[in-house]
């Protein structure tokens, strides 16, 4: 049963930073703040919970699981909240997304 909770464990570990740097070229890659904060806010949510669910395996039954179960629930309600504030303030700002034309999306009119 270790073992199985072991592989488990560190298989939610590699796939959580795997997210994690999925979404670091997302940040790169993307054209504007919108795609981007996109991008980073979904794989970021994804990332961190695997990488706790990973490290709460690990940890067993003690006082570090009741930590890192308090630093999921602050990601769970704190995340969200950050990217849509950081859009609504983009939007104020006057930043408008990308709009590609027909020409650019390979459409015939």
């Amino acid at each position: 049963m270790d073992m199985a909770i072991e592989i488990i464990s560190w298989a939610c570990l590699l796939i959580g930073g795997l997210f994690l740097i999925i979404g670091a070229f997302g940040m790169i890659r993307f054209p504007d703040v919108f795609c981007r904060l996109h991008a980073t806010s979904v794989s970021e949510s994804m990332g961190a919970w695997l990488i706790l669910l990973g490290l709460m395996l690990q940890a067993g039954m003690s006082l570090v699981l009741v930590k890192l179960m308090l630093i999921l629930l602050f990601l769970i309600v704190t995340s969200p909240t950050a990217a849509h504030a950081l859009a609504k303030a983009a939007i104020r700002a006057g930043l408008k997304p990308i709009q590609k034309t027909d020409a650019e999306k390979g459409e015939q009119p």
